[in-house]
């Protein structure tokens, strides 16, 4: 039977292996980070926008080496997990005066896209103090929206890549599961919604929800230089009713199971979360399907 091992939607053959092997040995000076680097720009293993995907790449070594596959050099150094071990993001004290009153009375609203500006902190920090799932450092491909009015804050929202496998939007998609690992980087997953808690204005969560629908768009073609037309979210029915996400268009999918997505048992270990999800754009079945 033909060797084929599969990572991060990239399949190995025998031929690739072998060619991994020799190039190993013919480069012992290398690094695993410089073999990671080499390997990308032979195999133009890039990202859309165009940067290496290293650090899929080393972990495609790394699963390779685990298996008995290949032997990688020695580890020269221990490089600093930057998820594990990155500190809390510091406290501010905000502008916490209420906010109160119609929709209107804080229009125009300004939302800025802060990933790597300066306002990135003062986002951090909110989502740290004030949302209930605290501040986890996005993984990939991530933007982060700063809303604010009259120059303060008042909303924060997160957005990164899609989890990999839904079921029930798989279903109402209808890709095969080929076709979702080729273009699940079209899809972006609202991980953070905060408005702040001394900001009570009726209908801001959805007009909010309703601007987004464009500029995560705009941004996520400008930064990583390919479309999205499909966005999702989780909402813990034990805490919230999800009424902002549907007042936006937003259409319920159905359930999760419970079980996380690494998880090695069938038997639920996490709530229980109502799917939504909102069509960017009436072919969105045809485009992701493609």
């Amino acid at each position: 039977m033909a060797f084929e091992f599969r990572y991060r939607s990239r399949t190995i053959g025998e031929a690739e292996l072998a060619f991994l092997r020799e190039f190993i040995t013919a480069h012992p000076e290398l690094s695993r980070c410089a073999l990671s680097r080499r390997l990308c720009e032979l195999w133009q293993w890039k990202q859309p926008n165009g940067a290496l995907r290293e650090m899929v790449c080393r972990g495609l070594m790394l699963e390779l080496e685990r298996a008995g596959h290949i032997q990688l050099p020695p580890i020269r150094f221990k490089v600093r997990n930057n998820l594990c071990e990155r500190e809390r993001p510091e406290p501010v004290v905000p502008d916490n005066r209420p906010v109160r009153g119609p929709l209107r009375g804080l229009l125009p609203l300004d939302i800025q896209q802060v990933r790597r500006t300066e306002q990135e902190a003062l986002f951090n920090s909110l989502i740290e103090q004030y949302h209930y799932l605290g501040y986890e450092q996005p993984v990939g491909e991530h933007l982060k929206y700063l809303v604010s009015s009259n120059g303060r804050a008042i909303a924060c929202l997160a957005w990164c890549s899609a989890p990999r496998h839904l079921a029930s939007r798989d279903h109402f998609i209808g890709w095969s599961a080929a076709t979702r690992r080729q273009n699940l980087h079209l899809l972006a997953y609202n991980t953070r919604f905060l408005i702040l808690p001394w900001v009570e204005v009726p209908h801001l969560a959805s007009h909010v929800l309703g601007r987004m629908a464009k500029l995560v768009v705009q941004d996520w073609q400008r930064l990583y230089a390919h479309p999205i037309y499909w966005l999702e979210t989780f909402v813990d029915p034990a805490r919230f009713q999800g009424t902002c996400y549907r007042a936006a268009n937003w259409i319920a999918l159905g359930h999760t199971t419970g079980r996380g997505h690494n998880a090695r048992t069938k038997k639920a270990t996490q709530p229980v979360k109502e799917l939504l999800g909102l069509p960017l754009t009436p072919r969105f079945r045809e485009l992701l399907s493609q």
